[in-house]
């Protein structure tokens, strides 16, 4: 219990834990997905026909865009005199993006569904003009990837104040849209998005509490009873 009574290195091992976190869910989300584990081609009726697979992988996938909240806000909690400004904006963004993923997932369950109780092409037509209507794109999927984009960015920041490698942003993304396209994808992809997001959280979860509260250099250990903890 005293790690959760201890607001400085418990959201600092929290940040940086949910940044290696993420990714592994993500991959192992794909991995589960029965139309995209098909590796292309037409997928129509595949959810309706493996609605348990379906329903594994939209609930991980749901979860691995829910863990990267605290990774970005451990990431904005890190941007400090180098572009405070651009990362702020950028973070929020994110934030807002990775909350509008999050909801889209519950659009597996929907096809699932309806390709089970319906013709399948008549169902996955269902649900392609659900998520064809204004209020799907402009308040759920375009956000999502705006916020990808303000991931992206929120990478470039850190990197510019030398708090990550200037490659990690780059990673994070391309594991991103690289991991869907299975297999090849899966393993390329998957593998740079935990290098890029991994590089950060290791970075924190090492990093001296006094270093997280901004009292030293990032790089310097420093003991575990810090000035920190008393204030």
């Amino acid at each position: 219990m005293s790690l959760l009574s201890d607001p400085i290195r418990f959201r600092r091992l929290a940040a940086g834990a949910c940044l290696i976190a993420a990714p592994i869910a993500y991959i192992a989300g794909v991995v589960t997905d029965p139309a995209l584990r098909q590796g292309g081609g037409d997928t129509t009726g595949v959810y309706g026909r493996y609605l348990e697979q379906v329903s594994v992988s939209a609930a991980i996938l749901h979860w691995s865009w829910v863990l990267l909240i605290p990774g970005i806000i451990g990431m904005i909690h890190l941007v400090r005199r180098r572009g405070v400004l651009l990362g702020h904006l950028a973070g929020g963004l994110a934030l807002l993006g990775v909350v509008n993923f999050s909801a889209l997932m519950l659009g597996d369950f929907f096809y699932s569904r309806l390709e089970r109780s319906l013709p399948p092409v008549q169902g996955a037509a269902l649900a392609d003009e659900a998520f064809t209507d204004p209020g799907a794109v402009f308040g759920f999927q375009l956000p999502g990837f705006a916020g990808i984009l303000g991931l992206f960015v929120l990478g470039l920041v850190l990197a510019y104040g030398r708090q990550a490698p200037w490659w990690s942003p780059f990673a994070m993304v391309a594991g991103i849209f690289g991991a869907p396209v299975f297999p090849i994808g899966t393993v390329v992809g998957g593998l740079l998005y935990l290098a890029g997001a991994g590089v950060i959280g290791l970075r924190i979860v090492r990093m001296s509490d006094a270093a997280w509260a901004g009292e030293g250099p990032p790089a310097q250990a420093q003991p575990s009873g810090n000035l920190a903890r008393t204030r």
